[in-house]
């Protein structure tokens, strides 16, 4: 009876606390969770980029490899995106029995999906590394394979623990979601500079070292499914429960779009890369020639750092946003996006500060001493002229998901889909056929451009719409 009461407090104080303390409240440990998953494939290019005997070869193969890790986040956050917003909607309107199935159909369905996505890694890895730009040359294909191998072993982990922590969210436990990814990241940082500086296990040291800190974070997550606090899971929550799949996958659609379109942009730039790069009179050379690929993998690996906090900032609203849609509170679901917009430019502010003034200090973190100087020009052009529209894009990255936790999914997938896959994609392949190689860094800003002139469009229909409809 006492840990009811708790639970019902917990719930209304999604519609009585100011939105600004909720947002911090929810936000705040979402960032972190979400920056420590990132921070799983950077902190292995750190110490790659840092071991002289894999170098930019090692970098360019960690970049072949990180889409592919994408692709199996993108479906674990369709899973557990969709569910966490559909849980969060289903408690503020009352009803739990919604709640509990769909987390069991959630857990099954993550499950099943993620020995598909392994299975067809390994039946299909040369043939995969090669789509994304593996043979650059013969090195830095030799590490992909090795890599892809070991972080594929580890994928129903990733997917497991990716898709549980959303759903731990609307749980009211962002903290404990907050940890269980920590853990995780913990053991890798610890395990890699061993693995790959000790005992010299190279591409295949930091990929173990990953999927331990993953198997962490997943079993963590089963411990706290058997104690759920405002859901309670039965034998009979873990079945199919095909018509609530449907229903929370349609709201995390936008999530796995969002991370698969982005497969396909950066499947485009590397693609371009060994391209326009063996054209290039530095870069077709054989000892330079994983320089652009391995440079531009760091400076997307900078771009998700910030992206995770600006989804960060929009994904921990989403059990705030959700209750009080459920709830009819529509006044505070218009308040809390103005705050969410003005924290999402001044996060792409000062990212954007960061790139244009101190480009040097950021590429020597990631080996480069032990680089050609060719390897630092490349690396300071492409962070002032890839990033160089961060306000924009992290602004355009939370109205996505805003729209989503709202309920506006369709909106929200079209422009999702216009930014990654018409712009992302088409502009990383045409402006390099008159740019060469800079093209491709010029498909960026271009891109985040134009999506903020129909995300401002979007955004003021969307505050017509929740002005008139408050409670």
């Amino acid at each position: 009876m006492v840990q009811n009461k708790e639970n019902h407090s917990a719930q209304r104080e999604l519609e009585t606390l100011p939105v600004g303390r909720l947002m911090m409240r929810y936000s705040l440990p979402c960032i972190i969770s979400l920056l420590v998953a990132a921070l799983y494939n950077i902190v292995d290019q750190l110490f790659i980029s840092n071991a002289s005997y894999l170098g930019s070869y090692g970098n360019a193969a960690n970049t072949v490899v990180f889409p592919l890790t994408v692709v199996a986040l993108a479906l674990a956050v369709m899973i557990g995106d969709g569910c966490c917003a559909f849980v969060s909607i289903s408690l503020g309107a009352g009803r739990k029995e919604d709640a509990h199935k769909s987390i069991g159909s959630a857990v099954v369905l993550s499950l099943a999906v993620s020995l598909i996505v392994t299975a067809v890694y390994l039946l299909f890895s040369d043939q995969i590394v090669t789509a994304f730009g593996g043979r650059v040359n013969e090195e830095t294909f030799h590490h992909s394979r090795e890599y892809f191998f070991f972080i594929t072993v580890g994928i129903p982990f990733y997917m497991f623990g990716q898709a549980m922590n959303p759903i731990i969210r609307s749980d009211g436990s962002p903290r404990f979601a907050m940890a269980s990814t920590l853990a995780g990241a913990a053991v890798n940082i610890v395990l890699d500079p061993i693995f790959i500086f000790v005992f010299k296990w190279g591409m295949m040291g930091a990929a173990v070292a990953t999927v331990l800190g993953q198997v962490l974070t997943a079993v963590l997550a089963v411990w706290y499914l058997c104690h759920m606090k405002a859901v309670k899971l039965e034998r009979a929550s873990f079945a199919p429960h095909f018509k609530l799949a449907r229903r929370y996958l349609a709201l995390g659609m936008t999530s796995f779009l969002s991370q698969i379109s982005l497969v396909a942009a950066m499947a485009a730039i590397n693609n371009m890369i060994r391209t326009y790069g063996a054209l290039d009179a530095i870069f077709s050379q054989a000892e330079y020639a994983q320089i652009p690929m391995a440079v531009v993998g760091i400076v997307m690996k900078f771009f998700q750092i910030v992206i995770s906090i600006a989804v960060g900032l929009a994904a921990g609203c989403i059990p705030v946003v959700g209750y009080n849609v459920g709830a009819n509170r529509r006044d505070r679901v218009r308040a809390l996006f103005t705050r969410l917009l003005a924290c999402e430019a001044a996060v792409g502010f000062v990212a954007l500060m960061n790139v244009e003034l101190l480009p040097n200090q950021l590429i020597t973190l990631f080996g480069a001493a032990n680089e050609s100087i060719y390897y630092t020009q490349f690396a300071v052009k492409s962070f002032r002229i890839y990033l160089c529209m961060m306000p924009l894009a992290t602004v355009n990255k939370g109205t996505f998901i805003y729209l989503q936790s709202v309920g506006r999914a369709l909106a929200s997938t079209a422009i999702s889909m216009i930014r990654e896959v018409v712009f992302g994609v088409g502009f990383a392949l045409l402006l390099p056929v008159f740019f060469g190689l800079d093209g491709v860094l010029y498909s960026m800003p271009v891109s985040d451009l134009l999506t903020f002139v129909i995300a401002a469009v979007v955004i003021a229909q969307t505050y017509r719409m929740l002005a008139g409809e408050k409670a």
